[in-house]
């Protein structure tokens, strides 16, 4: 069966169109991915993509914590596209190479790095738990402060959306490029 498609620059509506300029002007430069499957539901494209900004580009996490947390929920989700689109940031922003092969793998990375241990773990019970115990809760209080911990919170949210939309509408890498995801 085949799933829903990115709209044709033809086949948009003028509110589409308004969207869409507004998106391809941002710090993303284009639409595509999930962004591109929203597009079909304007005000859920719209504001989603604002969020996006917020959690990518502007909130307390440096690109660092950011996109590994990023890996992390591409790789809970099995959400290839996402994979492909960070897996090169991260790296460039300073997430070591064994650590992203080993989200990669599913294997648990070999962490240097306190506040990145910490998020990995946090998203990590999140997502098997549905919550987090208040160790946890508190370790991460202490290495990341108040407004990362609530940004970080907020980024998983945003990048579970990201990654159910790349999965129930079957985005893939637009180059053709092989699954890297899989689980040891």
């Amino acid at each position: 069966m085949e799933r829903l498609k990115p709209l044709k620059p033809e086949e948009l509506t003028p509110e589409q169109q308004e969207v869409h300029a507004a998106i391809a002007a941002g710090p993303r430069g284009q639409v595509r991915g999930p962004l591109a499957m929203w597009l079909h539901r304007p005000g859920l494209a719209n504001r989603a993509q604002a969020l996006g900004q917020y959690c990518r580009y502007d909130s307390s996490l440096s690109p660092r914590l950011s996109e590994l947390a990023i890996l992390v929920m591409a790789s809970t989700w099995m959400s290839e596209f996402e994979w492909w689109a960070h897996k090169p940031i991260a790296l460039k922003a300073g997430v070591a190479e064994d650590v992203v092969e080993a989200i990669r793998t599913g294997r648990e990375p070999a962490f240097v790095k306190d506040d990145e241990r910490v998020i990995h773990e946090f998203l990590t019970v999140l997502h098997a738990t549905r919550n987090v115990p208040d160790e946890l809760y508190q370790r991460a209080m202490a290495v990341l402060g108040k407004d990362q911990l609530v940004d970080l919170v907020g980024l998983a949210g945003y990048y579970t959306l990201i990654s159910m939309t790349i999965n129930v509408f079957g985005v893939v890498p637009p180059d053709g490029s092989a699954p890297e995801l899989v689980r040891a």
